[in-house]
This record gives C-alpha cells, sequence and structure tokens, in this order.
C-alpha cells in the first residue's frame, strides 16, 4: 500500500514521524526500522542501508511556501522541521530547530548590526549552508533535499511540492507581509484580510510530486495549517494527479484522501491556524476544517473533545474517525498513524 502525505510544520512532522514508525500495512518493509535518539527527546527512526531495511510506500509531500532567503542562504523550514523529526534531531520544546542547538553564529550578527529576527542555529545553519551549496551547483530542491536525507539516514520519501519559487503572501491590516515575517519577525499578530501566493501562476509540482500521487493508494492530509500549509500543495498539483477541492464532490479518482483536523475544541494545538479561520470569517472548529476540505476529502479525521459536529462533517459526504488526535509523545504519533491508516486501507 502507497501512502503519500501532505504535510508542513509541527503538525506534519508529527504524523509523519508517526506514519514511518507504527506499525502499518505500507509495503516494502522488510524488518522493524531501527531507533536511535538525536539530542532531543523524541526517538527517530533511523533505517541502515547495510541491514537492507527499507522503509517503503511513504512519501511526505511537504509545503515550501513558508521558502526565503536569509542572508544569501535558501531556508526551507517545513522541510527542515520534518527532516529534523524524521532523523531524530528535531527540537521537541520548540517544535523546529535542532535539539541541542547554540546560536553563536546569530549572536555574532546581531553585534554587527545585522538583521537576525529569525532564529537559526549553528547545526540548523549548515542544513541551510549546504542546500544553498547545492541549488548553487544546479541541484534542484528536489534532489538537494534528496542529499540532505540520505546523509541523515531518513528511509522515507520527503518531496518539495515544487522546485520552482512559491512564496505564501499574507495581507494584513498592517500591510502584505512574506510569510516568515508575519510568522516569525510579526509573532502571527497582524490581522489576517487576505492569503495569496506569489508564483502560483508557474510554480509546478515536480515529476516526482505527480509521479507519487499518481502511484499513492491513500493520500492522509496531516494536521498541517490549511491556509499556509496544506493549500499552497493543493495550488501547484495538477487537477488530474489531485482534484482540487472546490466543492464539486471529487472522490480523488476512487482513492481515499483522509483529512486530519488541526482544530480540537476550536483551537489551534500550535501556530495561527483558529486564529486565521476566524480572521478569514470562519468559526475555528472541526467543521470549519471539513467545510474547507470539501470536494476533495473522502475520509475526515477529527477529536474526540468534537464529536458532535460528526454528523455535520459526514454531511458533507464524509466518512469519519472520531479518535484522540493529540500527538503528546511518540506513541500517540504511532497510534495515530496507525489509526489513520486502518481507516483509509479498506476504501484503498
Amino acid at each position: 500500500m502507497n501512502i503519500v502525505a501532505l504535510a508542513g510544520g509541527v503538525g506534519g512532522a508529527k504524523l509523519a514521524q508517526g506514519l514511518m514508525l507504527a506499525p502499518s500495512p505500507l509495503q516494502g518493509v522488510s524488518r522493524p526500522p531501527k531507533m536511535r535518539t538525536g539530542e532531543g527527546e523524541l526517538p527517530s527512526p533511523v533505517t541502515s542501508f547495510r541491514d537492507g531495511g527499507r522503509v517503503g510506500g511513504l512519501t511526505i509531500i511537504v509545503n515550501t511556501g513558508d521558502d526565503f532567503e536569509w542572508h544569501g542562504l535558501h531556508v526551507s523550514p517545513d522541510l527542515d522541521t520534518v527532516t529534523y523529526t524524521l532523523g531524530g534531531l528535531a527540537n521537541s520544546q520548540t517544535g523546529w530547530g535542532v535539539a541541542g542547538d547554540t546560536f553563536e553564529a546569530l549572536g555574532a550578527l546581531r553585534r554587527l548590526g545585522a538583521e537576525a529576527w529569525f532564529n537559526i542555529g549553528d547545526r540548523d545553519l549548515a542544513t541551510h549552508v549546504y542546500r544553498t551549496s547545492l541549488l548553487r551547483q544546479g541541484k534542484t530542491l528536489t534532489e538537494a533535499t534528496q542529499a540532505i536525507t540520505q546523509a541523515l539516514g531518513i528511509q522515507a520519501t520527503l518531496l518539495p511540492m515544487t522546485d520552482d519559487r512559491f512564496r505564501t503572501m499574507v495581507e494584513t491590516d498592517q500591510g502584505t507581509l512574506e510569510f516568515q515575517d508575519y510568522f516569525v519577525q510579526q509573532r502571527w499578530q497582524p490581522v489576517i484580510r487576505h492569503i495569496h501566493f506569489d508564483g502560483v501562476e508557474t510554480a509546478r509540482a515536480t515529476p516526482q510530486v505527480i509521479t507519487a500521487l499518481q502511484q499513492a493508494d491513500a493520500i492522509i492530509i496531516a494536521p498541517s495549517n490549511p491556509f499556509v500549509s496544506v493549500d499552497p500543495i493543493l495550488k501547484v498539483t495538477p487537477t488530474p494527479t489531485l482534484p482540487s477541492h472546490d466543492g464539486g464532490g471529487c472522490k480523488g479518482g476512487g482513492r481515499p484522501i483522509a483529512a486530519v483536523s488541526p482544530i480540537v475544541g476550536g483551537q489551534a494545538l500550535k501556530g495561527p491556524a483558529a486564529k486565521m479561520f476566524a480572521e478569514l470569517g470562519w468559526e475555528p472548529s472541526a467543521y470549519a476544517v471539513a467545510q474547507h476540505y470539501h470536494g476533495l476529502v473522502t475520509h475526515f479525521v477529527l477529536d474526540r473533545i468534537d464529536a458532535d459536529q460528526e454528523g455535520w462533517i459526514q454531511a458533507l459526504g464524509m466518512q469519519t474517525l472520531v479518535t484522540d488526535t493529540i500527538m503528546q509523545s511518540v506513541e500517540d504519533r504511532k497510534r495515530l498513524a496507525a489509526e489513520v491508516v486502518e481507516f483509509v486501507k479498506r476504501d484503498a
């Protein structure tokens, strides 16, 4: 069974880790993955090439709308969050960056009077230096991502949604801001009026993304921000491969497409998703998330706290799974991932 997950940010990284670790029906898993623990608290799988172990059938397509240039370096925040989580390097306290990292380079930049509002640690910095070097050598972002994930022993396939320039822009009461300016420098406090995507007319999904989606038996949308983590992926994906959510009742060409709600009890577990829903005219709820994906998603996963919304979501034509969706531990991630895969497996 080939599973493709669409992900961005911390919620996406957590479910991706669960999919990699959980006992699952994914084809190509020849033996349980070995485990190692990075400097953070969370263990991650590192499958040895030498032992011939392989996690097969799992591809994670990651949002790159958050990417930006920082002091001449190409930074891919969502790709890095997913990569560090799967590689056992993630900072479990912040959800981003490398556990145990130091910030000497950032401090030196501040002393020089340079812009230093984006918190990049020294070990994190090495990733951006290496990625930028590969890009300047003519490698694509997909190829650079493959080099990084292989170096960290990650066997699941991580794919940036596009190799082309694509930037999420946030129109706010303080003007139009690039996403990282809004999210990090402004601490997502400006009031959102509209979200648009610079490069949407020219950016295209990579051949690797298209192939992964065409070969997928099921697609899982992680509990990531629908507006700024998932919508960018959907925007660059051609309709025959992954139908756009236009309310047309599309069933994904017979393949189940499941979404896990990032809103629990009217709140986002992390980040500005609930605030964005409210400011864009939606009451933050699991039902609002389901409405946002109406016409695309066939299976919807919501938390027990929101069980009273199950009937409304089913009325949208979606099958539902009510379970505990809060992932506070690695065991939570594994359990939720296994439940979601089992949920879609019967219709794959």
